[in-house]
């Protein structure tokens, strides 16, 4: 049985088929279709919904909104939290104020994708003390409007953030953090329908027990790759594994030499951390999908799905990190490169799953840089991920290692470009050497994002990038990489 609030109503589910989508279930089991389907991948944002989660960090509890591709979202996440649909924020007859702008500003025209842009609007008035153009621009740029163009809609943005109102929400928080933390979910849950089912442990040795008791099972966390077997490919899961609801795989730890992530730790929660240590990871995840994608899907699976185009595996390659895999009581640790063998073929065991993910921290000396080139600035899949990290001291490249994405069929090290650069003198004729290493590193593969050839070329282009950003870094240079 999962229990969820839907507005300010308690739903209890037990029957429910696990592999309902929160987008069908709001228009096909409660009769509320103003969320649309665009896409049914995570694309177009006409599905997004919101969803409020209890957040006890300050000390006093509050809610924390989120938007989400419906489309996307498995029922069975919403256990223990609040889904806010476009048909909420109307009250009292009287327009909610983001849909009022939406309005003075003619911010729709043909009005299918109207409803996922008010809901993200929704989200970033809660999230916002005023108007900021680049977190406006963050919170839209996972939502497409194919008629109006975009600047009526931020200035709707404007109108809503600058003449913020409190809200039907906000006079009824005492309540619904109430309800909410009635709910709060206290042991293993179970939404099973008979032939599927989805188990919801709250701890890492419960998750541990239950996927040695069920090796076949999928791992479902932000779910914004595994749904899409059901969404794309009509497949049906019968076992899934959430894994959103253990504690202590959604942790950021800081300690003296890493940082310490769990494995199903949302994109948006790593930004903070990531990005204070590391500025080009903090940018590259600014552009990993859009915000709803960011707010759901996690760094292990990012990782645990072992795509040649992940974002985050060759930054993190780069970096020396570490993958935590554990199976029952037993955990090991291994590099990340180690992790992947072949095209979605990984060193993890049977009944094994990624804990945490451990990055090293800065050192000094240490130049990191991180470049995605890919079609769209925004919202946009890899041609080519490039990371650099390399350590210069007295002109000569103590140590040096680059990895790449895009261009095999695993995110990989270049090694036979390290060892060009590897004590040599940080000068361009070694560049030049490395860049033609990278020629014997990958043989990249042609397809609809780019050409062999261009993936090759844009790759020698990075290195020589980075090399001019560390000669010159009073120049500025860090155009962001994209075509």
């Amino acid at each position: 049985m999962i229990q969820f609030l839907l507005n300010r109503e308690l739903r209890t589910e037990q029957r429910l088929d696990p592999n309902v989508t929160v987008l069908n279930y709001l228009r096909e089991h409660v009769a509320k279709p103003g969320t649309k389907e665009g896409c049914a991948s995570g694309d177009c944002g006409a599905c997004t919904v919101v969803v409020g989660e209890l957040d006890n960090s300050s000390g006093t509890p509050r809610i924390r909104y989120r938007t989400l591709n419906s489309c996307l979202t498995f029922v069975s996440s919403l256990h223990g939290k609040q889904l806010i649909s476009v048909e909420d924020l109307k009250h009292q007859g009287q327009l909610h104020s983001v849909q009022q702008a939406m309005v003075d500003c003619h911010g729709s025209q043909c009005g299918f994708c109207t409803p996922g842009f008010v809901m993200s609007l929704f989200a970033l008035q809660k999230n916002s003390d005023g108007f900021d153009k680049g977190q406006t621009m963050e919170a839209l740029a996972g939502n497409l409007c194919r008629c109006t163009g975009y600047r009526p809609i931020i200035d709707a943005a404007e109108q809503a953030c600058c003449q913020k109102q409190p809200d039907q929400f906000d006079a009824a928080e005492a309540e619904t953090i109430a309800k909410l933390q009635a709910i709060a979910p206290q042991e293993t849950a179970e939404l099973n329908s008979g032939d599927k089912r989805c188990l919801l442990p709250l701890t890492i040795s419960d998750l541990a027990d239950l996927y040695t008791a069920n090796p076949q099972a999928r791992l479902l966390a932000g779910g914004t790759d595994l749904a899409l077997e059901v969404t794309q490919f009509h497949r049906e899961l019968p076992v899934m594994i959430y894994v959103g609801h253990v504690e202590a795989m959604k942790r950021v730890e800081i300690t003296d030499d890493a940082i310490e992530i769990g494995a199903a730790t949302p994109l948006s929660d790593c930004y903070g951390a990531l990005a204070k240590e590391y500025p080009d990871f903090g940018d590259l995840l600014h552009r990993f999908a859009s915000l709803q994608i960011r707010n759901q899907g996690t760094l292990g699976g990012n990782i645990g799905n072992a795509s040649p185009i992940g974002d985050a595996p060759p930054l993190l390659i780069a970096l020396g990190a570490r993958v935590v895999l554990r199976k029952g009581g037993q955990t090991r640790s291994l590099p990340i490169e180690d992790y992947f063998l072949d095209y979605k073929v990984t060193a993890r065991q049977e009944a094994e799953f990624i804990e945490k993910v451990i990055v090293p921290r800065h050192q000094t000396n240490q130049a990191f840089r991180a470049y995605k080139v890919s079609k769209r600035l925004d919202d946009d899949i890899s041609a080519v991920c490039a990371a650099f990290n390399i350590v210069v001291a007295d002109g000569v490249v103590q140590s040096a290692r680059v990895a790449f994405g895009g261009m095999a069929a695993i995110p990989k090290r270049a090694a036979a470009c390290e060892a060009v650069l590897q004590g040599a003198a940080w000068y361009p004729d070694v560049i030049e050497q490395a860049c033609e290493a990278l020629a014997q590193d990958f043989s990249p593969l042609s397809d609809f994002r780019a050409s062999k050839e261009y993936r090759l070329l844009t790759a020698q282009n990075l290195l020589r990038k980075f090399f001019l950003e560390l000669q010159a870094p009073d120049v500025e240079t860090r155009v962001t990489a994209y075509v």
